[in-house]
């Protein structure tokens, strides 16, 4: 008797194939930057080094455990650049780009898993919003390299100065936080120039909003108002820059490693850097292995809460903190539902936020409690810093990365993937779609509080 085998197809689902994109954006990075032409020395890298350093550039994440601005050639800060451009804007949104600019069609397929990487609420004037996207990104890239380059090239010259501008205006706005002036040094240098600090702060803003919001306020003409998700983003932003900013202020005005040195007006603008920095850049023009114990929590808080959905930022999100915030004011005016601007949120909506929240938080904590035995010698409050830096893809650290074991390498590896794709998104690849159920349980009543 002659069996015959039916041999299906393996198809993969739109978060599939996002997640799977970035581990290939991720290995082919570190390998290329194994390569002699990748190092200053002419030498050959470490791989875990090398795939550390493509990792954080592609989940835009700005922990290194070699110095950008010496250990790599020229080749390679190039090729870290571009990938902190691809992992920033989402590699489907430049094939998109290419296949327009060579006349393919983009089928539904296509859409779909752009729709999953730009994280919009339907495929509907999807590719448009592509080219409006990336005509944007390098119009804003480009404005944010030529003020930088005012205060670069002076003191690098034309050459070293204009690649230095344009590779921290692409890493700022696409909130990577990789800088090129060495010795892990950051912004630290530049605590006195308000043109560097304040250009800096405002791409990571306008990076970190997300594209849908950009896109609406671009299109806002005074007649239509803005939707519920654009009033959100932009409510709980300004919240969060303001509030931290002045929390910061007065937690480290005191402090001689940070503020206490600086005249008023730099201790303005550092605070409100240090503000933004978190959500998350990864930039840092003050000391953060110097801030109060005050100053560090806050800081972690800013990080685990990140930028904008649909944005280059990582974290929680802004709305999705928004939506757990409005819940809660709602459950204590005992309100049945979600409410703000005069509108109500799903429950479904309301649950997916709360499980998001369950499992950043249950990433970090296992993170922190592995790398506790990883890495024994660190301080409990550094690891907390560490991965949650790791998970709101930030990129600040207070000095732990370069000290980080083999073990705990990989593991913050895994912890950059998993907060650049999002956690959802990775556990959504990883299961099947179930249809939702004919039937209800009886309800059970328990006891809580």
């Amino acid at each position: 008797m002659k069996l015959e085998w039916k041999m299906k197809e393996k198809k993969f689902s739109e978060v599939q194939i996002l997640a799977l994109g970035f581990v290939v954006l991720i290995f082919t990075g570190g390998l290329v930057l194994t390569l002699p032409i990748s190092s200053a020395s002419g030498e050959w890298t470490n791989f875990l080094d090398s795939l550390f350093t493509a990792t954080s550039a592609s989940c835009v994440t700005g922990l290194v455990t070699l110095d950008t601005g010496t250990h790599w050639s020229l080749f390679g800060q190039t090729v870290i650049m571009l990938l902190i451009e691809v992992g920033g804007l989402g590699f489907m949104s430049f094939a998109t780009f290419f296949a327009i600019l060579l006349g393919k069609r983009i089928t539904l397929k296509n859409r779909l898993i752009m729709q999953e990487a730009m994280n919009t609420f339907s495929i509907q004037g999807l590719v448009k919003m592509v080219k409006y996207v990336l005509m944007f990104t390098f119009a804003i890239q480009l404005f944010g390299a030529l003020l930088l380059s005012s205060q670069l090239i002076p003191e690098f010259g034309f050459a070293k100065g204009l690649f230095y501008s344009v590779f921290h205006s692409i890493s700022t706005f696409c909130n990577a936080g990789f800088d090129l002036f060495g010795n892990f040094t950051s912004l630290t240098g530049y605590y006195n120039n308000p043109v560097i600090l304040l250009t800096i702060g405002a791409l990571i803003v306008i990076g970190g909003l997300g594209f849908t919001v950009l896109i609406e306020i671009y299109n806002y003409n005074g007649k239509k108002k803005f939707s519920i998700h654009t009033k959100v983003v932009l409510l709980m932003t300004t919240i969060l820059i303001v509030g931290g900013a002045i929390s910061i202020f007065l937690l480290e005005y005191t402090n001689p490693e940070t503020l206490a040195p600086m005249g008023f007006r730099d201790k303005v603008v550092n605070s409100v850097l240090a503000s933004i920095t978190p959500r998350t850049a990864g930039v840092n023009s003050i000391s953060t292995d110097g801030m109060t114990l005050g100053g560090k929590f806050l800081t972690i808080l800013l990080m685990f809460i990140g930028g904008s959905p649909g944005s280059t930022a990582g974290g929680l999100k802004t709305s999705t903190f928004g939506i757990i915030i409005f819940t809660v004011i709602s459950v204590v005016k005992g309100r049945e539902d979600t409410e703000i601007f005069g509108r109500r949120f799903s429950k479904e909506l309301v649950y997916k936020a709360f499980a998001l929240l369950f499992i950043g938080m249950t990433l970090v904590m296992a993170v922190t409690m592995m790398l506790t035995i990883t890495e024994p010698g660190e301080s409990f409050i550094s690891l907390l810093y560490e991965a949650t830096s790791a998970f709101g893809t930030v990129g600040l650290t207070m000095g732990v990365t370069t000290r980080l074991s083999s073990a705990g390498k990989c593991i913050i590896i895994v912890m950059m993937y998993l907060g650049r794709v999002g956690p959802l998104t990775v556990a959504l690849a990883l299961t099947h779609k179930h249809k939702k159920s004919r039937y209800k349980y009886p309800e059970g009543k328990v006891l809580i509080g």
